[in-house]
């Protein structure tokens, strides 16, 4: 299953990493129409699962999600694209 992901929210905590600092992502299945919210755990489990997430621009390009691990051992997406780890998801607006 892919979702696209729609917007984030931030802990507002102090992290190394602002990919880290997201603590919820939206997302929606183009496929299916439904939508939903979850927390980085979860979405961080379910990529794990074998699933994918994918953010795309306004041009209809496409930078799917890794789950990336910090120094701290924190598991966080990030997008990668042009062949390198990109800041797709933090461009996004907040849910609400």
């Amino acid at each position: 299953m892919s979702v696209r992901i729609t917007c984030i929210n931030k802990d507002n905590g102090n992290h190394e990493n602002p990919n880290e600092a997201i603590s919820h992502y939206g997302w929606i299945n183009e496929s299916t129409n439904e939508s939903g919210k979850n927390d980085r755990p979860s979405m961080v489990k379910w990529v794990e699962n074998g699933n994918k997430a994918y953010v795309k621009d306004v041009s209809g390009n496409v930078a799917y999600c890794y789950v990336r691990e910090s120094s701290k051992g924190t598991k966080f997406l990030q997008t990668y694209a042009d062949n390198k780890y990109t800041d797709n998801l933090l461009s996004l607006p907040e849910c609400r």
